[in-house]
């Protein structure tokens, strides 16, 4: 069953996953990347906890984004890639944060303007 939101505006269903900022820094991760484990994703994100570092690759993996492969050895071994649908995301990802690079500046002196006017 559908929640209303995603019969209502189709778009916000897919931007609510893959538009939060862990899961377009875990897709730009993984597109340098044959594959990676868990804690490998942890490590070069740094500031994430567990938890919410286990909710988005789940959510991503719901949506086809990314994979998940287990190996069947001791300990387990889990690796996350990102699928064909995760690759084809990946440039226009790239794109956004590029973008972010270039107006970074710009963006925080307009910040800075609006906590001065307001």
């Amino acid at each position: 069953m559908k929640r209303r939101t995603e019969s209502a505006c189709p778009v916000r269903s897919v931007l609510n996953s893959v538009g939060s900022k862990w899961s377009i820094l875990i897709i730009d991760i993984l597109g340098n990347t044959e594959s990676m484990r868990f804690n490998e994703i942890n490590k070069t994100l740094g500031d994430i906890s567990q938890k919410m570092l286990t909710s988005t690759l789940r959510s991503l993996e719901a949506d086809g984004i990314l994979s998940r492969k287990m190996y069947n050895e001791i300990p387990p071994r889990v690796e996350y890639a990102l699928t064909q649908l995760g690759q084809e995301l990946l440039p226009h990802i790239r794109n956004l944060i590029g973008w972010s690079q270039q107006n970074l500046e710009s963006i925080k002196k307009n910040r800075l303007l609006f906590e001065q006017n307001h």
